[in-house]
């Protein structure tokens, strides 16, 4: 199978359209069959569901070429639950495990000359997704659904290496506290969007959210999960009912304790608790950890030992054992890398 004549090592972080993608529709109170189609476009009432009341769920995960030259993806079943979980909380119909894992296998297969080679940096981004498509006027859940996974090569996160950001603490809330921050919908990254976008113009990377309720712990960014480092070499993340369950995180997590031997616990923290760390990160699919070198609370900085020039120590041995494992280098725990082929 012939690779794709693009320049792997210069790819960004952005949309390729790619050959094939996966379609399937619930009507009638059932899905179809489901079908892998060269179709990019979809056809909708200007009055859908989605369009209306922002009804969609969506995932992200990647499909790598490991060292021996396998096409795989990590922990996909992972990905299935938490779309069943996200479904359910925004009266969307689940789309079942098996099958969800077998769009993502078919996806990948059928685009395999879209995979980025080993040792390129880059990867193939997948996209499950799903939406209300029927008429919807009265806020109501939507009675049909289109289920759709597309695939997209992606270059490196960080070109050149990983250096560590400048963040502030946010003044916006990223989730209410019964809310939707534990699921992944389109909705909570749209709130996050205005956020963001002011961070930037004020010269910071990214945003730190505080809990809404007290606003005195650490939850999350508007795209991943905190991971800390105590000075005593202590792996921390934060505990809450309105962040995002990151399939990343709880990877570094088994990943410190099993490969690492270090203490690792999930548990709140609280701001104050900072300048105490040692190191921070950010964790998600994107960039695995992007190292965070100094917190900006209106105007007061708070720096990590680890400073502003590289990721700190452990952060670097989670980074490199996690990236490892899912490009084969480091033998993987049962379960979580998937032959595709």
């Amino acid at each position: 199978m012939e690779k794709k004549n693009l320049d792997w090592g210069n790819l960004g972080f952005g949309y390729v359209k790619t050959d094939y993608r996966y379609v399937s529709n619930y009507t009638n109170g059932a899905w179809d069959a489901g079908v892998v189609t060269e179709d990019d476009q979809i056809t909708m009432s200007e009055c859908a569901g989605v369009l209306q009341y922002a009804q969609t769920i969506f995932e992200g995960l990647k499909a790598y070429t490991t060292e021996d030259g396998k096409i795989v993806t990590f922990r996909p079943d992972l990905n299935a639950d938490r779309m069943m979980d996200s479904a359910a909380r925004l009266e969307m119909p689940i789309f079942p495990k098996e099958r969800f894992l077998d769009a993502i296998d078919k996806v990948v297969s059928a685009n395999a000359a879209w995979v980025p080679p080993y040792g390129s940096g880059a990867t193939l981004y997948l996209r499950p997704y799903m939406f209300g498509i029927n008429p919807v006027i009265g806020v109501k859940p939507a009675d049909d659904y289109q289920f759709r996974v597309f695939a997209t090569p992606v270059g490196p996160y960080f070109k050149g290496g990983a250096k560590p950001l400048t963040i502030k603490v946010s003044d916006f809330d990223r989730a209410a506290p019964n809310g939707t921050g534990m699921i992944k919908a389109g909705l909570n990254y749209a709130m996050s969007l205005h956020a963001i976008v002011t961070a930037h113009k004020e010269g910071f990377d990214e945003n730190m959210y505080l809990d809404p309720k007290t606003r005195t712990k650490v939850e999350e960014t508007g795209g991943a999960n905190f991971l800390f480092v105590t000075k005593d070499g202590k792996v921390v993340t934060p505990k809450s009912g309105s962040i995002l369950p990151s399939i990343t995180r709880r990877s570094l997590v088994q990943v410190a304790k099993d490969y690492l031997g270090l203490e690792a616990e999930e548990r709140e923290v609280y701001f104050d608790e900072l300048k105490d760390m040692a190191e921070c990160g950010l964790c998600g699919t994107a960039a695995v950890i992007s190292p965070v070198g100094k917190v900006v609370d209106h105007g007061k900085e708070i720096c990590f030992p680890s400073g502003m020039n590289e990721m700190g120590p452990i952060t670097k041995k989670l980074y490199d054992t996690l990236t490892g494992i899912q490009m084969g280098r480091i033998e993987a725990p049962e379960g979580w890398i998937r032959v595709i082929g």
